[in-house]
């Protein structure tokens, strides 16, 4: 696990007519502010990779389909400096994630149907604030055929 990434399970209501499915509450104790909430959609088998936010929090939750989150650790003083985390979500294991800043991340589409990724971020868009590496950059060690580097 890395440093500062909580995940945290999340409550879904189901009928005969559909479900209700919650994500985040204004007092949950990850909740730190609100900028806008954003859909990312990935197809299956597309990966999406790597982007770092330096100063927003991430919170991410994938109603729709299922995904393979990666996430690495490149902050020079975290106790996980140099870790990768995967988690598997999605409809059926629904569950939030929260990222600080400074977490490179990526994700991959998993399953039949194009999935939905909603993020609750902590401020809104700025195109000055992200980074971004390709998906095969060397100084991230994982391999988005499964096999890390």
């Amino acid at each position: 696990m890395i440093d500062g990434v909580i995940i945290t399970p999340l409550k879904t209501i189901a009928d005969e007519r559909g479900s209700v499915k919650h994500m985040l509450r204004k007092d949950a104790p990850q909740f730190t502010d609100f900028g806008e909430v954003y859909f990312s959609l990935v197809h299956p088998g597309a990966v999406k990779a790597w982007k770092l936010h330096k100063r927003m929090v991430m919170n991410l939750a994938v109603p729709v389909g299922l995904v393979k989150l990666v996430l690495f650790d490149d902050r020079k003083n975290s106790s996980t400096a140099g870790s990768i985390q995967e988690i598997i979500f999605g409809a059926d294991d629904y569950k939030l994630v929260t990222i600080p800043p400074l977490i490179w991340n990526g994700f991959q589409g998993l399953g039949e149907v194009t999935s939905v990724i909603t993020n609750c971020a902590s401020i809104t868009h700025d195109p000055d604030e992200g980074e971004r590496r390709d998906i095969n950059d060397p100084s991230i060690p994982y391999s988005w055929t499964g096999q890390a580097k």
